[in-house]
């Protein structure tokens, strides 16, 4: 996970929920790293953390409620949970933008498509409305969609219009990372490979680095360099995507392949992970993947597990796997 080159990095964070009286631990201790250019997956189940990761980075946490409790995340040598709200309004839609999961609720309803892009343009750029409505078209027709458009609303367009207009918002001003939250989810299979088809190019055309939010390992084949899976607030695999396609370590991480249903085979029944993620307020004290692993011990239930090297060069959080002669945690 050390990467001397990275200009983007997660240190060891931790972010809590408080709701009734109860701690929902969110984010327990993730750290990550990215190159410019580089696509990283977040991967797993509901609830697992992955949006919360990405919401920390842009600060953009419910102000009662939720807490960074500690962690770092730096952008450039910059540490952004050091800045102030000012200074982080200049970072987002900058150099970092989201592609939020619902185009529904991402998009002002009452306001025209073109003009929620230019707003982002002339809120980060020196330029005249005109220059900014010019900009605007320019992703519009970047995106697909023609520019005599621009004066139209949300709901002239259909969902997977809609979700290319968050798209363009959010690449408007070149960012150099862009975090991609399920970006597909609420369109259909034509449409989103289309879509991931168009962030792929765009992304490549500015060289922009992307963390991409989704539980769908398709997804993390056609547009991903590494992959982080996330298990109650944790990384328990991370590497690129090869290692953990040819070599996947971590039981939970088996058992997400193994519920894909195989195209060469004939079965009958597909093989999901048995039982339901821990609660978030009550995490087991050993591994929290311990109550649903057909290889759990006693020393997996009584103590946390630190990430271990795999024979092949990648991390993984289990005492079970093959470690590299170095062994130990890294």
């Amino acid at each position: 996970m050390e990467n001397p080159k990275s200009f983007f990095e997660i240190n060891d964070l931790v972010v809590e929920y408080y709701a009734d009286g109860e701690v929902v631990h969110a984010v327990n201790g993730v750290s990550l790293r990215l190159r410019p250019g580089q696509s990283l997956g977040l991967v797993g189940e509901t609830g697992a953390g992955k949006t919360t990761i990405a919401k920390s980075v842009l600060r953009i946490l419910p102000d009662r409620g939720a807490r960074i409790c500690s962690g770092g995340i730096k952008l450039n040598g910059t540490d952004l949970l050091s800045l102030s709200e000012h200074d982080m309004r200049k970072i987002r839609g900058n150099d970092i933008a989201m592609i939020f999961q619902d185009p529904m609720t991402a998009l002002n309803p009452v306001q025209r498509v073109g003009d929620q892009i230019a707003e982002v343009v002339k809120i980060h750029s020196e330029c005249s409305s005109l220059e900014a409505e010019e900009k605007a078209k320019e992703m519009l027709e970047m995106v697909g969609i023609p520019a005599d458009r621009y004066k139209e609303y949300p709901h002239q367009f259909s969902g997977g219009m809609k979700q290319r207009v968050v798209i363009a918002i959010a690449l408007a001003c070149n960012p150099h990372l862009l975090l991609a939250d399920e970006p597909t989810t609420a369109l259909d299979v034509t449409i989103q490979a289309q879509v991931l088809d168009m962030i792929e190019d765009l992304k490549r055309k500015y060289n922009t680095a992307m963390i991409m939010i989704t539980h769908d390992l398709g997804i993390v084949a056609t547009v991903c360099d590494e992959v982080a899976i996330i298990y109650a607030g944790e990384i328990v695999e991370y590497g690129t995507k090869e290692e953990i396609f040819e070599h996947p370590s971590h039981p939970y991480t088996v058992g997400l392949f193994d519920a894909i249903p195989n195209m060469n085979e004939d079965e009958e029944w597909l093989h999901p992970i048995e039982g339901m993620p821990p609660d978030p307020t009550n995490l087991p004290a050993g591994c929290a993947f311990g109550p649903r692993c057909p290889r759990a011990t006693a020393e997996c239930r009584e103590k946390k597990i630190g990430l271990n090297r795999t024979e092949d060069g990648h991390v993984c959080r289990c005492i079970h796997i093959n470690k590299t002669a170095q062994g130990g945690e890294v």
